[in-house]
């Protein structure tokens, strides 16, 4: 079996290339770097609209994860261009390129991000909710959109609308950590709002079973019990041995991360009705549970 991975060297892509390699899986990796740089490489680059199409030939699935980290930097108008075109023109190209093969793959998994709902307060968002009108949100759909080019081709194609992940290598944890070692941490803003997260192992176990099984469609790729954010706080609190309480408010959030701080304080209680429905079991469903196994 070939499988191609674009951002194979992100927090999701390493463990999933790492997993997929161990089960005598044949990697191909999308990558920026000239394709000489190693023999299993397919060179692309989106910004520029190109890559090497016949190399896609005979995969029998391509998964894509690359996109501009979010979390990084400062939102500047050139940092949310960086976001919103990574993610747009590299699914459109992926796609066009797809639909235009001889021997196509039977499947195509797209990452995309539970930012697709916006701020929702209390809401229970399901894989049929609206979008929101945010940034994000608006900047998801695109996403999704150029992803179901290939559908309209025949290829069965699932978005992946993926929550907070969780692992000590990298994301909001490894972030996050540092100040709870120390015993400074706290929940952000108020603490009200919903995360919807999910252990790096389940989702690299969900993309696996999307392939297996040949999901079709929207799924939210978030464990099937999120936590307010403050719940969040002492749960890693108490998985450290630390205390929890000192919160970092709005104003200082917007001080540091500028406009990025208001993706922090949204609130997006997603549940992950359709990955359930397709008999997905989680290995760390419950957040206590995926820190006490991280960090224990």
């Amino acid at each position: 079996m070939k499988v191609i991975v674009s951002g194979s060297s992100g927090l999701i892509g390493s463990a999933l290339t790492r997993t997929l390699s161990a089960g005598g899986v044949h990697v191909a990796r999308l990558v920026r770097t000239p394709p000489h740089m190693a023999e299993t490489n397919i060179y692309w680059n989106p910004d520029a609209g190109t890559i090497d199409a016949d190399k896609l030939e005979g995969a029998d699935a391509v998964i894509h994860l690359a996109g501009e980290n979010i979390a990084s930097g400062r939102w500047t108008a050139a940092k949310k261009a960086r976001i919103r075109d990574s993610r747009i023109n590299g699914t459109r190209l992926i796609s066009e390129a797809l639909v235009q093969l001889k021997n196509p793959p039977q499947a195509f998994l797209s990452a995309s991000a539970v930012g697709f709902y916006g701020d929702r307060g209390d809401e229970e968002l399901h894989e049929d909710s609206g979008p929101g009108s945010d940034f994000l949100a608006t900047t998801a759909v695109e996403w999704e959109t150029e992803a179901a080019r290939a559908a309209d081709f025949g290829l069965a194609v699932a978005s992946l609308r993926i929550g907070i992940v969780l692992d000590c290598e990298g994301g909001a944890l490894e972030q996050m950590l540092p100040p709870f070692r120390l015993g400074v941490g706290g929940p952000l803003g108020d603490g009200s709002q919903w995360w919807s997260w999910i252990d790096r192992r389940d989702l690299v176990r969900m993309i696996l079973a999307a392939l297996e099984r040949g999901w079709n469609g929207a799924f939210n790729a978030t464990a099937p019990h999120p936590e307010r954010q403050a719940d969040f706080a002492r749960s890693l609190g108490r998985a450290l041995g630390r205390p929890a309480f000192i919160p970092a408010p709005a104003f200082a959030l917007n001080a540091l991360f500028g406009e990025f701080a208001t993706e922090l304080l949204t609130s997006k209680r997603v549940l992950p009705s359709a990955a359930r429905e397709a008999g997905f079991e989680w290995e760390f469903g419950r957040l206590d549970t995926a820190l006490a196994d991280l960090l224990g």
